[in-house]
């Protein structure tokens, strides 16, 4: 059967898709570039925002609506575990729901609906199910894959939902980690991104190195070991990894920036706010302090580091103060690029049993004037340290908005546009002089 997956959410997301897109292709199925061609649809979903929620749903209920016959419509994915069942009730005329837990069960339900049977449900054992870690897509073009390093979160924070879609924390085994980027490698992969809610706990719990494994620096810590022991696979010329906690921002974390030179100078670092009182409230376990030391002590290491973030403006009982001591630590730091979402309740969560007390227009303002401050913060950082400058981008092919060029990142995560020389492919690594920018995109000219 031909399939089509449409993906929301995180990277996390993205790499479910390329799992499951491996799986139904290893069992005989054909994956096709537009849903309209498609016998089976599948909608990964996301579950962190109400927002995205509301979004996969609608477009299920697009799909349901059209009554193709023959077709079969799946969802999967941290809505798809957080509802089960009750998906079938939401959008009548679904086939079947797989879990973040279930995922080696795709094809399965594939077959079952595809035979007649079901509805099929299984959300599965979010510790023991059926996870599917290295399935990969492979073709010509690939030059840069996810890996999933770390599962679950155990930091519940007051607001999120993760671990209830994706279950306690836990590592897979370095060794088995390393043979996926081997293998990667060996099918022309040059960028790894290391995926884990919370990665820079990586192996915190249980043994996840071989007691015989020696770091060529003496590292003594599980992640940073692991970032080490990735960018020495032959074939690998960039390693990144999301997400990351400041609790994780250690010495040896700094020193393995310093000194290896296929990490790329780059931390998503989620701040969240800027209060210290709200900090307490998320749960996140830091102060703006820690903070603020974490993103020092990689600076001292790189001093050309790039720091994105996300935010939340409008949690239960934020205050105007608040806010502005959040826009204070935005200024300071001077972030290159920030997701700012306004704060919805997600059921099970603590803070969904507090009164959601800041207008749906204050937030909005304080949205509006957050992105205003980054955008002017970017800017600022790009005239400093961008435009006029040569940039590595790693080509990514045609740009989303115009197929007359092509777009690709910079070491530090930039996304670039230029025109392509003769004979690009994606996955070169191009010289580009940096000619001009806007605040998420820089534009410039290919140079030998």
């Amino acid at each position: 059967m031909k399939f089509f997956i449409r993906t929301y959410g995180c990277q996390m997301n993205e790499r479910d898709s390329e799992a499951a897109a491996a799986l139904l292709r290893q069992h005989g199925h054909e994956q096709v570039l537009n849903e309209a061609d498609a016998d089976v649809i599948i909608v990964n979903t996301c579950s962190v925002r109400s927002k995205a929620e509301a979004k996969a749903l609608g477009k299920l209920g697009i799909l349901a609506s059209e009554r193709r016959p023959g077709r079969l419509i799946g969802v999967m994915g941290c809505m798809a575990q957080r509802l089960g069942a009750d998906v079938f009730e939401k959008v009548p005329g679904i086939n079947f729901v797989i879990g973040t837990g279930s995922l080696g069960l795709l094809p399965r339900a594939v077959e079952t609906a595809a035979g007649g049977g079901g509805p099929f449900v299984d959300v599965g054992d979010l510790l023991n199910g059926s996870v599917c870690t290295s399935a990969h897509v492979y073709d010509n073009q690939q030059a840069k894959a996810f890996v999933n390093v770390l599962f679950g979160c155990d930091r519940r924070c007051s607001y999120c939902v993760v671990p209830f879609v994706r279950g306690r924390e836990r590592s897979r085994p370095a060794e088995e980690i390393l043979a996926e980027v081997l293998d990667l490698a060996q099918h022309g992969v040059r960028e790894i991104t290391l995926l884990g809610q919370s990665v820079l706990s990586y192996g915190r719990k249980g043994n996840v190195w071989s007691p015989d494994h020696v770091s060529p620096r003496g590292l003594t810590e599980p992640f940073p070991k692991l970032l080490e022991a990735v960018a020495a696979v032959p074939g690998i010329r960039r390693v990144r990894f999301t997400s990351a906690h400041p609790s994780g921002c250690t010495p040896e974390l700094a020193r393995v920036f310093a000194t290896v030179e296929q990490i790329c100078e780059h931390v998503h670092l989620p701040l969240q706010s800027g209060s210290d009182r709200i900090l307490k409230m998320m749960r996140r376990g830091y102060t703006v302090d820690d903070y603020r030391r974490a993103v020092e002590r990689l600076r001292q290491a790189v001093p050309t580091m790039a720091f994105t973030t996300d935010i939340i403006v409008g949690f239960p009982t934020e205050t105007e103060e608040d806010f502005e001591a959040t826009r204070a630590i935005v200024e300071e730091i001077g972030f290159d690029n920030a997701f700012v979402f306004k704060y919805s309740p997600r059921p099970g969560t603590l803070a969904a049993e507090w009164k959601d007390d800041v207008p749906p227009s204050e937030k909005l303002k304080r949205n509006k004037i957050l992105l205003e401050d980054l955008d002017r913060i970017a800017m600022k950082r790009h005239q400093q340290k961008r435009i006029g400058s040569i940039q590595e981008v790693m080509a990514d092919g045609f740009s989303p908005r115009n197929r007359k060029m092509w777009s690709g990142r910079t070491r530090d995560f930039m996304t670039v546009v230029f025109e392509p020389p003769a004979g690009a492919r994606p996955g070169d690594f191009l010289n580009i002089l940096i000619r001009r920018a806007t605040p998420q995109t820089l534009y410039g000219e290919v140079r030998p």
